[in-house]
């Protein structure tokens, strides 16, 4: 190696919630789930990631992270090569020198990561097991976690959850005297955190943890008398962690859009008893506010058909906000895997005659799109360019992911992100 007020509406007489799914099995079209590190790793300030993988693997994250030459990131890859894949050199010992190179020129690193990849899993290098070793080795100031970003995951989106979920046996437990506390668990740019947190806070609702938190130092605590909200609908194993301790997941829409967020929030209205009076005397300004500066965008978008391939879990909530706010109408739906319970609430607010698909077959999937001529397709980079070039406009999924879209004051922002390529389509032709 080398270093390198309800919870949800009750369903609509018409929606999706019961709706079959049409699931597919075959061809996929995603990246790997390496590629979560790109918005991670500027979320935990003092956490590196560390891939354990190959020259291909350092190319993905740096071609799609774009860092600049000034910066210096908090991930790096530990590179397999062909010494390795033959058993010549011995993985562990080369990963331990690797680490205690970049420990040793990066003191403020107090949590690190050990990311799996496609490579390390083909040569049954135990990452468990040194994270464990090296914990031993460098602790207590350091902490070494692990997890894996293998690309023969679900999608990319999964990184972040595995990623958080390897998080979750080092919460902290709650103090025997603690009161009730709410985690909201989901990566978020820190504006949007800091936004959430205010409303939250003006609600009377508290004290609120972020997981992941900014800090390695300030791992929320987590048990019995907490209650979470997700964030992002991508986070089945991170949740499945936390009920393991204990803690109550809030059924709730994801805060998406004026409604979505709505909702969300008055999720742990209800949970910490908070009154109508109070909950719409803090969010009805900043809702107003957002539906004011979409009024725009509906405008462009009323009417306009939408469909979704599968690839970064968002689909669903992201077709309910574009459906009910803005007025697409979805034509398909698809998303890698279909979490009904955590989705439920979506999925009622989605309107009759939605195609729902589970999974991929991705030439089937195009044949689909083609017959169904959207005027606006979601997919993900490997297929947007061939779509476009057939004069099928689209929105790269990826985006949606490393652009602040949660909360009312994003709201317009989300809509903008779906109005820019028709805008740019309708100038081309004009």
């Amino acid at each position: 190696m080398s270093a390198g007020a309800a919870v949800a509406a009750p369903p609509d007489a018409e929606s999706c919630s019961q709706v079959p799914v049409l699931r597919e099995r075959g061809q996929r079209e995603v990246f790997c789930g390496l590629t979560s590190i790109v918005w991670l790793h500027r979320k935990i300030q003092d956490a590196f990631f560390l891939v354990v993988g190959s020259r291909t693997c350092a190319h993905l994250l740096q071609s799609a992270a774009g860092v600049m030459i000034f910066a210096e990131p908090r991930f790096a890859t530990a590179i397999i090569d062909e010494r390795d894949l033959a058993g010549l050199a011995d993985a562990n010992a080369e990963l331990d020198r690797v680490v205690g190179r970049l420990l040793a020129r990066r003191p403020e690193i107090k949590l690190l990561f050990l990311v799996g990849s496609c490579p390390s899993e083909v040569i049954k290098l135990d990452l468990k097991r040194a994270a464990t070793r090296l914990s031993q080795s460098f602790g207590p100031n350091v902490r070494v976690l692990n997890y894996s970003g293998s690309g023969i995951e679900t999608t990319f989106t999964q990184g972040e959850d595995a990623c958080l979920a390897s998080l979750v046996p080092s919460l902290p437990p709650e103090p025997a005297d603690a009161g009730r506390s709410l985690l909201v668990v989901g990566a978020l740019a820190e504006i949007v955190e800091d936004q959430l947190g205010r409303l939250l806070g003006q609600l009377g609702i508290g004290p609120v943890r972020f997981l992941p938190p900014r800090s390695a130092a300030s791992l929320p605590q987590a048990g019995p008398r907490t209650s979470y909200l997700l964030a992002q609908p991508f986070l089945g194993d991170t949740a499945r962690a936390l009920d393991e301790r204990g803690a109550q997941r809030l059924d709730a829409p994801f805060p998406l859009g004026v409604e979505g967020t709505t909702r969300w929030l008055q999720a742990a209205a209800t949970a910490w008893g908070i009154s109508t009076a109070r909950f719409d005397a803090v969010t009805a300004p900043a809702a107003e506010r957002a539906q004011r500066a979409m009024a725009r965008y509906r405008a462009l978008l009323a009417g306009k058909r939408i469909f979704f391939f599968p690839d970064s879990q968002l689909e669903i909530p992201l077709a309910r906000f574009l459906a009910r706010e803005i007025g697409l109408v979805p034509v398909e739906v698809g998303t890698p895997y279909l979490h009904r319970q955590h989705l439920a609430a979506e999925l009622a607010m989605l309107p009759a005659g939605t195609t729902i698909s589970e999974g991929q077959h991705v030439e089937r999937q195009l044949d689909r799109c083609r017959a169904a001529r959207p005027d606006i397709v979601v997919c993900g980079l490997g297929l947007a360019n061939p779509l476009e070039a057939e004069g099928i406009t689209t929105k790269w999924s990826i985006e949606l992911l490393f652009t602040p879209i949660q909360g009312y004051e994003q709201a317009a922002d989300l809509a903008e992100l779906f109005a820019r390529p028709l805008d740019r389509r309708m100038r081309l032709v004009a």
